[in-house]
């Protein structure tokens, strides 16, 4: 069997009696880096009085994950097999998902512990009364591919919730405070440790207050959605347009991804 156990994304306090029981019966540990996962069972075998010794210990990450699931057989989980990245919950914006879907197209049974996620504390540390969100993980570092997300986050109709560094903070709220100066803008540092901190502004007025403080952590950052004015328009309002074919079939395309010439 498999199980995807969760654990702490600050705090070593914030691991489950359950986690803490599956990585103990665990024989086999899948981890997204073995070191990182060696070192906190070496803190909570000390912390707790535990022993987490006599355990196998396998990498499988975004890099090895195509070549580790060709090597599995079923037998591979005739053993207890834990599967933890390297904080918070498996399989968001972390790896994991293509192990479980290994386990469903081969009924392999797998159970998921829930824990520990960054994504749903900073929700529920934000203040925004907005019941949707959208996850966009980490901007991509530079070029079209990041102007292109971050254009998507600005003007999606819920919250969107992304993940940043230390080094690329600023620039984002710079790039904030370019577009959207007077959009509420949700930070949260350190979920979970000492330096837990957070910040709720206008992106204009965050890009003031931190550009010349020596940016720090790993931040969680929630964007407040772009206002709506009217109705959203669906497929029928476009098609009873009285409008060329060729605009329709623009519209159309935007909104289905289809290609034009499909449409």
């Amino acid at each position: 069997m498999l199980c995807l156990v969760p654990t702490p994304i600050g705090n070593l306090e914030d691991i489950s009696k359950r986690s803490l029981e599956a990585l103990l019966e665990a024989e086999l540990i899948f981890c997204e880096d073995t070191r990182v996962t060696k070192k906190l069972l070496n803190l909570l075998a000390e912390k707790y009085s535990l022993d987490f010794s006599q355990k196998e210990f396998k990498s499988f990450h975004s890099h090895n994950e195509k070549e580790i699931l060709k090597s599995l057989t079923k037998d591979t989980f005739t053993k207890n097999v834990v599967y933890c990245s390297d904080a918070g919950m498996p399989c968001i914006s972390d790896p994991g998902a293509s192990l479980v879907d290994w386990c469903i197209q081969n009924e392999v049974p797998y159970d998921v512990i829930p824990g520990a996620n960054a994504i749903l504390t900073a929700y529920a540390m934000s203040g925004f009364s907005h019941t949707t969100f959208s996850f966009y993980g980490f901007l991509d570092h530079k070029g079209v591919s990041r102007a292109s997300k971050l254009n998507d986050a600005l003007n999606d109709d819920k919250l969107a919730i992304l993940y940043e560094s230390p080094h690329r903070l600023l620039k984002l709220l710079e790039e904030l405070n370019k577009k959207e100066p007077d959009r509420t803008i949700f930070l949260v540092k350190e979920i979970s440790k000492f330096y837990q901190k957070t910040y709720k502004n206008s992106a204009k007025n965050l890009y003031e207050e931190l550009k010349s403080i020596e940016i720090k952590g790993e931040w969680v950052v929630i964007i407040e959605p772009k206002e709506t004015v009217g109705f959203n328009l669906d497929l029928e309002d476009i098609t009873s347009l009285d409008i060329a074919p060729k605009i329709k079939a623009k519209l159309i395309a935007k909104m289905t991804g289809q290609s034009i010439k499909e449409v």
